[in-house]
């Protein structure tokens, strides 16, 4: 992918509010100038997660607005990111806060790096959808009614749909990640839960651990081809 000065610089392309966090920070979406979207990509609903939204915002400040196909969230957790947490300012996990039959009051336990013991304790919520990102990214995708939504994490290294959807070989193929039917373990009050059960599909792009540099030169072109509307056809 060839980068030219305007990706250095500010973000020109303009969002609208559909939130509010916990915090109080705006919840940003940025969508095309006429169509309505078909595909939501979104990033950071670990804010220990945030290269998704550096990722995102280069792809965005590569593109003039009417390239702008697909409805783009560049952090779902802004508090998280800010304080470099993976839950929100509650302490909720966002990724487990979904109103889904499946939702646990039980804590959340997660580990920050490979090899460590997941023992690391987040709240579900005080109830399933109690948190305010929980409910706007509700209300937006049921306006909305995207025929995909794309999610961005780090750092399982796979790209996980259940549906083994065209979109989702392809990403696969193209990123060099195992395309996957589940990450392997239970996530209750998940937000794919949550898509899995509107029978809204979703692919969830677990990012790999591995530079910046590196990062950008494989995902990049992937994920501007989800912005600019070049998977639209392949939408079943």
């Amino acid at each position: 992918m060839s980068h030219s000065p305007a990706e250095l610089g500010p973000l020109l392309l303009k969002a609208r509010a559909y939130g509010f966090s916990e915090k109080g920070s705006t919840l940003e979406i940025f969508e095309p100038i006429s169509d309505s979207p078909k595909i939501l990509i979104m990033g950071s609903i670990h804010g220990d997660e945030s290269l998704s939204t550096v990722l995102l915002s280069e792809c965005l400040r590569s593109i003039q607005a009417d390239e702008l196909k697909s409805a783009v969230i560049l952090a779902v957790n802004p508090d998280g990111v800010l304080a470099g947490t993976r839950c929100n300012s509650n302490g909720v996990d966002l990724n487990r806060n979904y109103p889904t039959n499946n939702w646990s009051p039980e804590p959340v336990y997660y580990r920050n790096r490979s090899g460590t013991p997941q023992n690391i304790a987040l709240s579900p919520g005080e109830s399933a959808g109690s948190e305010s990102e929980t409910k706007a990214l509700i209300k937006l995708i049921q306006n909305l009614r995207p025929r995909l939504v794309v999610s961005i994490h780090g750092f399982l290294a796979c790209i996980d749909d259940p549906d083994a959807s065209p979109i989702a070989h392809d990403i696969a193929i193209r990123s060099d990640l195992e395309m996957v039917p589940d990450v392997g373990y239970d996530t209750p009050g998940s937000f794919g839960s949550w898509c899995k059960e509107q029978a809204i599909p979703i692919i969830t792009y677990e990012l790999p651990s591995m530079g910046m540099v590196e990062l950008k030169q494989i995902h990049l072109p992937i994920l501007k081809d989800l912005i600019t509307g070049h998977y639209h056809q392949k939408l079943i």
